[in-house]
């Protein structure tokens, strides 16, 4: 995974904070086949994810407008990946949608 490259702003964030059970039966390629359905979707900008050894996770997703958030949290398979998340992959998850003012960055030039 790495940064994301994304349009000058507004855009919208999509913050999903998670805490992983034990449980795998198919989280990877379900998680696979939610970012193959994601960047189809009409809005998509990008994703970032990380997770920590304990479980501990951010999946940041990021959307031209609300309305696209909306459309993407009502999609079918999208739908039944949230269920099974809730039922079996996480003991906790936090959403938090923002709307990405300014950004900036840094990166360093390669070694000679």
């Amino acid at each position: 995974m790495s940064i994301a490259t994304l349009p000058a702003p507004p855009y919208y964030v999509v913050c999903f904070s998670s805490q992983r059970t034990q449980i795998e039966d198919g989280y990877g390629d379900v998680g696979a086949a939610m970012v193959e359905l994601a960047q189809q979707q009409p809005g998509f900008l990008g994703f970032e994810s990380a997770r920590r050894a304990d479980g501990f996770g951010i999946i940041n997703s990021y959307w031209r407008d609300e309305e696209s958030i909306r459309a993407w949290k009502a999609v079918v398979d999208h739908v039944e990946a949230q269920r099974r998340g809730r039922a079996d992959w996480y003991t906790r998850y936090e959403i938090r949608v923002a709307l990405v003012g300014r950004a900036y960055g840094f990166e360093a030039d390669p070694p000679l």
